[in-house]
């Protein structure tokens, strides 16, 4: 086994006869019986599920939501925005943290978070306490993107590709099965129980993640960049709030086009500003070496397709039927029926490993990108019945998994293991400015393009057929993007802690 260096804590515990204190004596320990590839990445896996529950956790209450906060409907639609405003700007920057600081210590940081956040949405009863339970689950969210970048620290190269497969799949399988258990609670007990379960699952990671990972022994040097953290994050907020609510604001009003705008040239002076900062919180130079870019803008395509499937297909699944376009779905049958589409991401994960490891990772983005965009356009012809429905569903989630499994491991070849978190997280940014833009566009649609009987308005089948083709067009712009890919990256060493060949 070789031996690397262990960084101290500052402490000044008496030292040992081989000269090492009792803290560094214990890492040494721990680092020398160190648990199975397995049980890491399970506990990994697990997190990742816990924190993609989050997402999909006041789904079945949304309709709700005015009247169990006793607000309005534009009030707390903030419930939604915060998290994902929370999740974007917080994850690249907690990325960074990791890469500084540990990233496991940073992960169990951001599950306290988490935790916390669950037990103050549980608690309210109104909408402003609300959101800032939800927005700080939404911080915890950056677990996910954390925890693929400790597999590159801790698990053996030949294992590293399904782990990351398993663990990117969890985004999927989360919300596949967290729907319809949040479903099942909000229908047959108080809604406050949906939180009281995200606060056990929340801290149990947290127990998990302290006693199965290994401590990081990886460390970037240099400070925090704290102007750059508060530069990418007003800009950020500037351009997805612009987006996510510009529906609701008016896109040519005032308000939306000066967070746009505003957003926009923060982010422009945000970079120049880091281009000339020694320890910047995102190398830029990096996520522009053409595989890291490239990565990025794909990723963008696939978050927007992915959205779609949630942006449409519960909407086609759910409302009423008088209209003869919907099927009139209980929200729980909605949930069975999307469910294959999480599940298909899980199971497919070692394939999908397989793939990358034989063809390399750009081929298993190429076939993912390429599958959503023929499932899309045959969905486009594909809304008449619920199987069909079904079988998109499905479909997605098998173009969605190898998609998903090929971008951290394209990500993590390009950029040097000292930056791993912070790329992944930049990376995951891009996801979910996809995922901000397609539901925003698709909402347009949705709610534009309507057929009213007896009262009741629901899409119109035309509008499902157009959100269908924007998804197969920008996948297939995906799958031009991927081309570009270079097939082989620079090589870098995979692992910081010593491990069992």
């Amino acid at each position: 086994m070789t031996k690397h260096p262990l960084s101290g804590d500052g402490n000044h515990d008496t030292p040992d006869a081989g000269g090492l204190s009792a803290r560094d004596a214990r890492r040494r320990r721990r680092l020398s019986h160190r648990p199975s590839d397995r049980v890491i990445v399970a506990t990994l896996a697990g997190t990742g599920l816990v924190a993609a529950f989050m997402q999909t956790l006041v789904t079945p209450i949304i309709a709700d939501l005015p009247r169990l906060l006793d607000s309005t409907a534009s009030d707390t639609s903030w419930v939604l925005t915060s998290t994902l405003l929370a999740a974007a700007i917080a994850t690249p920057i907690t990325g960074r943290l990791g890469d500084m600081y540990g990233k496991r210590r940073i992960m169990l940081v951001l599950l306290t978070i988490m935790t916390l956040g669950s037990i103050v949405a549980a608690l309210s009863s109104t909408v402003v306490p609300m959101i800032v339970g939800r927005s700080l689950q939404g911080i915890g969210l950056g677990v996910i993107s954390l925890g693929i970048s400790i597999l590159r620290d801790v698990i053996h190269a030949k294992n590293l590709g399904g782990a990351i497969a398993l663990v990117s799949a969890t985004l999927g399988i989360g919300g596949a099965i967290g729907l319809p258990v949040a479903a099942l609670i909000a229908e047959n007990m108080s809604w406050h129980y949906l939180f009281w379960l995200a606060t056990a699952l929340s801290a149990i990671a947290n127990g998990f993640v302290a006693w199965i990972v290994p401590v990081s022994t990886l460390r970037t040097a240099g400070r925090f960049d704290f102007a750059g953290a508060v530069g990418l994050g007003v800009g950020l907020i500037g351009i997805l709030l612009g987006v996510s609510k510009g529906g609701e604001w008016g896109w040519a009003s005032s308000v939306t086009l000066s967070l746009m705008i505003g957003g926009l040239v923060v982010l422009l002076a945000w970079g120049y500003f880091e281009l000339r900062t020694p320890h910047a919180l995102i190398d830029l130079r990096v996520a522009a070496r053409r595989p890291v870019l490239l990565t990025n803008l794909a990723s963008i395509s696939v978050g927007f397709a992915f959205f779609i499937t949630s942006a449409a297909l519960p909407v086609l699944l759910q409302a009423p039927t008088s209209t003869g376009v919907a099927f009139g779905l209980p929200l729980l049958l909605a949930s069975l029926c999307l469910m294959p589409l999480g599940l298909v991401m899980f199971f497919l994960s070692p394939a999908a490993a397989r793939l990358s490891a034989a063809k390399g990772p750009r081929t298993s983005l190429i076939l993912g990108s390429s599958i959503i965009c023929l499932t899309f356009a045959a969905a486009i012809f594909l809304t008449g019945e619920v199987w069909h429905i079904a079988l998109v569903s499905t479909l997605i989630g098998v173009g969605v998994g190898f998609a998903y499994a090929a971008m951290p491991t394209l990500i993590m070849s390009a950029v040097p293991p000292s930056e791993t978190a912070a790329a992944n997280g930049l990376n995951s940014v891009m996801r979910t400015l996809g995922s901000t833009v397609a539901a925003t566009v698709v909402g347009v649609i949705l709610s534009t393009q309507v057929v009213v009987s007896e009262g009741i308005s629901t899409p119109t089948t035309g509008a499902f057929q157009l959100s269908f083709a924007l998804g197969a067009a920008v996948s297939l712009v995906g799958v031009i993007i991927a081309f570009f890919i270079p097939r082989r990256g620079r090589a870098y060493d995979t692992a910081s802690i010593p491990v069992q060949s």
